[in-house]
């Protein structure tokens, strides 16, 4: 997409937003290219992403360990009548 820097500052906000998406955005004066907004960040495909999550999940199994039984936890806080202790 080609916009004029004149036409550019009145919609700043948007060109962003689309250039954060991937859209390439060609800002020209004079009618000759001057400037080119692109998003910081590559932008991932769906794919891409979908393994990232995928091998974030298998390192936090990996990792996980068993501990005690949270549903008593808290017991401790309680005498034998269930009232606080």
């Amino acid at each position: 997409m080609q916009v004029s820097v004149s036409d550019a500052k009145g919609q700043l906000t948007e060109l962003v937003r689309r250039a954060e998406t991937g859209e390439e955005i060609i800002l020209t004066r004079h009618g000759l290219a001057a400037a080119r907004l692109v998003p910081v960040r590559a932008v991932t495909d769906g794919v891409a992403r979908r393994q990232l999550l995928e091998a974030a999940r298998k390192a936090g199994r990996a990792k996980a360990t068993s501990g005690p039984d949270a549903a008593r936890s808290q017991d401790f806080l309680y005498g034998d009548d269930g009232m606080p202790a």
